[in-house]
């Protein structure tokens, strides 16, 4: 069961329509995730002893070895797809599971840090980049990336200390991902399309996407793309938000010697290199949504998928999601919405973007008969063990009743502490996937 507090959550529900209203919101969850499983989401990719990538099919046979290398939170169900479809010379893998384990002599699982760098991800750079040096002309380099990459994957420019705190520093600033990839790129010898230089062989690079719109370039920081941002870009965004007083010297000093010529800029769409790099993604948010909105409808509901690229900050985009719902409430009763929203830290508590979003709810569903659900479908909300959380128009009252008072928490973004008081929270642990986050609305 993917909900280890599943009774409890449904048991919430004060009233019998919100208690089955709860349980029909994790029934669809728990779907939704299946539909993407890192494992199936590759495995169909081969048939025979061929791929198929973006409508051109690849002969395996034709390659003398076949490497393996993948980082982020679903790389270890791609590449047990990988290892049961084809014969793997040697691979290596990092992932934020520490129980993770691949059942193949020929490769080698790391642990890194997430979301914030640590020597593992160090150490499984290393290592990568010593099989993608192995891959002559007449190989295959398979790359498995997704969601949680760019902090698994580190070979950076600056030292682990000065990363992690640039890295903590960014996730605090309320920067999109897209912003902050920008900078880990330029403090990196293999990010922004770096990988894809260090090799000679062909590259097929299966990606599951963790942002808005699937920007190959910026999924896990594009290790195997070109790049179209530059050391500029990454010095104009500490700017916007305030950080390049803030970051440590070395990490400027980087940026001012790429700006000046002194370190080379990330290979661009023009580079040759290109010409034998394969990149797909094999699933998304839109997956998601579209198997969200499938089992609504098995369900009995009439469900709507209102968009797939939420983005901003997550307490106020809830009322975003309200003020469109007004268009489809009369003919649907089941809202969908999907993408990643950001949380700006002013409070010293504790929680995460899907936990604030539905904190941010709270009190605009009190006294109707509306459950709101945001889920972070890789298992793991912010820095917290929970995976967002839930609400219903009773929600409030309950509250009230311990003196929680929804205001005061999103003040101090201290969702977690509420809704860990109300039961209310997303507990699965890691999923093994990651295709940004999923919001319900029941009415």
């Amino acid at each position: 069961m993917l909900f280890k507090n599943y009774e409890q959550l449904v048991k919430n529900g004060q009233t019998p329509i919100l208690q089955k209203k709860r349980k029909d919101v994790l029934d669809i969850l728990t779907y939704t995730i299946e539909s993407v499983i890192p494992y199936n989401s590759v495995k169909r990719l081969f048939v025979g002893n061929k791929i198929c990538i973006n409508d051109e099919i690849f002969e395996l046979s034709n390659f003398k070895n076949i490497f393996v290398i993948g980082f982020g939170k679903a790389s270890v169900g791609m590449a047990k797809a990988v290892c049961n479809s084809v014969s793997v010379t040697k691979g290596v893998i990092i992932t934020n599971d520490s129980l993770a384990k691949i059942s193949h002599d020929k490769i080698e699982v790391i642990v890194g840090g997430h979301p914030i760098p640590n020597r593992g991800s160090i150490f499984g750079a290393e290592k990568i980049i010593e099989v993608t040096k192995q891959c002559n002309k007449d190989d295959l380099l398979i790359v498995l990336i997704s969601g949680g990459g760019s902090a698994l994957l580190c070979k950076p420019r600056i030292s682990l200390n000065n990363l992690q705190k640039t890295t903590n520093l960014l996730l605090q600033s309320g920067a999109d991902i897209n912003e902050i990839n920008t900078i880990r790129k330029h403090l990196s010898y293999i990010k922004g399309g770096q990988l894809a230089m260090l090799t000679k062989g062909t590259i097929i690079s299966l990606i599951i996407s963790d942002i808005i719109n699937d920007p190959i370039e910026f999924i896990s920081s594009g290790p195997t793309s070109p790049d179209s941002t530059t050391f500029s870009d990454a010095k104009k965004i500490l700017e916007e938000y305030s950080l390049l007083k803030k970051v440590p010297p070395e990490v400027k000093k980087v940026i001012e010697d790429g700006i000046n010529g002194y370190i080379p800029e990330t290979p661009k769409k023009s580079d040759p290199v290109f010409n034998k790099v394969y990149n797909s993604i094999v699933a998304n948010n839109k997956t998601a949504c579209k198997a969200a909105q499938n089992k609504a409808l098995e369900l009995g509901y009439k469900p709507k998928i209102i968009t797939t690229s939420i983005s901003g900050e997550a307490k106020h985009i809830v009322n975003s999601l309200f003020n469109m719902s007004n268009t489809y409430q009369k003919n649907q009763n089941i809202l969908i919405a999907g993408g990643e929203t950001t949380v700006k830290i002013k409070g010293d508590g504790k929680g995460g973007r899907n936990q604030e979003l539905v904190l941010g709810g709270v009190e605009r569903i009190a006294n109707t008969d509306i459950v709101l659900a945001s889920f972070a479908t890789d298992g793991i909300d912010g820095i917290s063990d929970a995976a967002g959380a839930i609400a219903d128009g009773l929600t409030l009252s309950r509250a009230n009743k311990k003196g929680l008072y929804p205001e005061k928490f999103l003040e101090e973004n201290n969702s977690y502490v509420f809704f860990s008081l109300l039961n209310d929270l997303f507990i699965t642990g890691s999923t093994g996937t990651n295709v940004m986050d999923i919001q319900l609305i029941i009415f």
